[in-house]
């Protein structure tokens, strides 16, 4: 019975014996593996063996295992490799000497054990873990969109946080406030799952459920995935998110805008504000001064009541009421005082003042305010600031005081509270002309637009001696302003245009003169002063109905002097050409005995004599002909000479 069993003991280690040594891939104890990383996309470099020990592989097979399963995939013979039909037949090469398989194009799917074994030129067989890394896209979050009560006894959904396309699945912490949110009991609660997509990658989803306070309406939540890759440990963070947290209001209260003291006209709100969210029903109510009751007044349903404009009306006593639909607590401000400064209607009396030249003049202005005012008198037609307080008067009135004067009721302490009144003076008294009589340049058979202006209160009429087209503009409550529009005939150059002005208290005439225009006659200075085919006679100048002032420029004469200086001007500057060139060339010297003389040729040496009197101008001197004239002594001042004999 012995001897059976000691057989059979031994043929089985020969059997075990045998079948490791035919290299069966699987079958003998396996040794660690040598781990490889590579990233998705990339290609992974697969060793068959140690650097030092992989010499000249000649005879090499390479196989797959999945599930403990090994697949032979591809073959080296005599260096030359070739691939198996499968999914890695269009992916693989050989590198090197043999011994270096290259992937191309790695995915998730490849994750797992590559077996290389080798016969020649000695038996050896290696194992490679290849792991597989691809960082995910930026997470995305999303906060609840129905908000959080409160008051909830169990935590509510409030972010969900999705990374995608990531592999292994990458871990996610979530954030409030910059500070890492961990599992709590009925207090926080992460849940997290994965998706794999038909790539291999995983989507990961991950949700944070919490009982929030009312301190947590401005909490800031992100959530932050952790993954790797053969670089090392990586992060990336989602953008931060608040979320609606629902809460009671536990008071209410008004506020005005704009803020500080308030004036007609401003765009004031009152607003009524609470603690809570949503915020309760709103109404707004107002002290009626009467009946000294609060009566609602009419607001939008935010809760805001608009003047626009405000009115001194508006001010007085207001408050506000909430009603929360949720609790259904009414809650009420304290009362506010709104107060509107306003300034009244100016009145000016007298409203339309008249007085005679000479006499005097007192101007009154009232206004209401519920501040202290100040008054001030303007002149309207230069702004000049003419005095200050209620009343103001004028004494020896002339026609000149006559126009427009306003009066400015203002708050000094609120800028832009004021009003203004404009009142005109008028002054009895003739018409006020410019001028008696002016000329106007014109060409003949042309039509020519002639004005004149008057003024004087009562206001005054104005009428031509000549036919045209008249047309009359105010130009304030006592000047008028009337053109005419004219052909200009050889009797209206002869006669000239009689422009009237009349009023109850008297007349004025202005005579308007046409002249042709010539060469001889349109100078600059007649252009400018005078115009062509217009004509205005203004009483700015203010002279009186008596004036006998005649504006008529000496044309011809300033023509003639014009003439004249140009031709002296002329003159003396050929002479100081001449004299310049033979300085130049060197024929003209200057002696210190006060003579100077000009080197001439010798034909001509006998020609002149120039003789400079030392007391006569320039323009005085005169060429001397002569044959040879006495040369004066060198110490003889009494008259100097140019000698051009020598």
């Amino acid at each position: 019975m012995e001897l059976p069993g000691l057989l059979c003991a031994f043929l089985l280690a020969a059997c075990c014996c045998c079948r490791r040594a035919a290299g069966v891939p699987g079958e003998a104890e396996q040794p660690v593996p040598e781990l490889v990383e590579v990233e998705v996309g990339s290609t992974a470099l697969l060793q068959c063996g140690p650097p030092r020990s992989q010499g000249n592989l000649s005879h090499v097979d390479w196989f797959s295992v999945h599930k403990e399963k090994p697949t032979l995939i591809f073959r080296v013979r005599q260096g030359q490799g070739h691939s198996e039909p499968g999914e890695y037949q269009h992916r693989l090469s050989l590198q090197g000497r043999g011994a270096t398989l290259a992937l191309t194009q790695v995915t998730p799917h490849d994750e797992r054990i590559f077996l290389c074994q080798s016969k020649r030129p000695r038996s050896q067989e290696h194992r490679i873990q290849l792991r597989v890394y691809k960082a995910p896209e930026e997470p995305t979050i999303q906060g609840s969109v129905l908000g959080i009560p409160v008051n909830s006894e169990e935590p509510e959904e409030v972010a969900t946080c999705v990374g995608r396309n990531g592999y292994p699945v990458p871990q996610v912490i979530w954030y409030k406030n910059g500070r890492p949110l961990k599992e709590e009991k009925n207090r926080v609660h992460i849940q997290s799952s994965q998706i794999v997509e038909s790539s291999g990658l995983y989507t990961l989803q991950s949700v944070l459920k919490a009982q929030l306070v009312k301190e947590d309406k401005d909490a800031q939540f992100y959530c932050e995935l952790n993954y790797r890759l053969p670089s090392g440990n990586h992060m990336k963070e989602s953008r931060e998110i608040t979320v609606p947290i629902f809460y009671p209001a536990e008071k209410v209260w008004l506020e005005v805008e704009p803020v500080g003291m308030l004036k007609e006209g401003d765009h004031v709100e009152i607003r009524c504000l609470a603690d809570g969210n949503p915020p309760p029903h709103f109404s707004i109510t107002k002290k009626n001064p009467s009946t000294r009751e609060m009566e609602e007044e009419i607001s939008n349903d935010d809760g805001i009541l608009v003047l626009d404009p405000a009115q001194k009306e508006h001010s007085g006593l207001y408050e506000c009421q909430g009603l929360d639909l949720t609790t259904l607590l009414s809650l009420q401000s304290e009362p506010q005082e709104l107060l509107v400064n306003y300034v009244s209607d100016v009145r000016v009396s007298p409203a339309a003042p008249e007085s005679q030249e000479g006499s005097s003049l007192t101007l009154t202005c009232e206004a209401e305010s519920n501040q202290a005012l100040q008054f001030q008198w303007l002149r309207e037609k230069t702004g000049q600031v003419l005095g200050n307080g209620p009343v103001f008067q004028l004494h020896n009135l002339k026609r000149e005081a006559g126009g427009g004067y306003r009066c400015v009721a203002s708050v000094s302490s609120i800028p832009s509270l004021n009003r203004t009144q404009l009142v005109n003076v008028a002054i009895f008294g003739p018409p006020w002309m410019a001028l008696k009589e002016r000329k106007v340049w014109v060409k003949e058979n042309t039509l020519v637009n002639l004005s004149c202006e008057a003024s004087g209160y009562p206001r005054p009429t104005i009428s031509w001696n000549v036919n045209g087209t008249a047309s009359e503009q105010d130009q304030d409550p006592q000047s008028v302003l009337s053109t005419l529009s004219v052909l200009v005939t050889p009797e209206l150059l002869k006669k000239g245009a009689e422009c009237k002005a009349s009023n109850s208290q008297g007349k004025n005439t202005t005579t308007i003169f046409l002249e042709l225009v010539s060469f001889t006659t349109l100078t600059p200075d007649s252009s400018k002063t005078t115009g062509l085919g217009t004509s205005t006679v203004s009483p700015h100048a203010r002279a009186n109905s008596t004036s006998t002032e005649k504006k008529l420029p000496e044309v011809e004469s300033k023509g003639v002097v014009i003439v004249a200086v140009i031709v002296c001007i002329l003159v003396l500057a050929v002479l100081g050409a001449v004299l310049y060139f033979f300085y130049k060339k060197g024929k003209l010297r200057c002696g210190r005995s006060g003579k100077q003389e000009i080197t001439l040729p010798p034909s001509r040496k006998s020609e002149f004599v120039v003789e400079v009197k030392s007391d006569k101008l320039p323009e005085e001197m005169g060429l001397l002909q002569g044959g040879n004239g006495d040369k004066r002594a060198p110490g003889d001042q009494g008259e100097k000479y140019i000698d051009l004999r020598h």
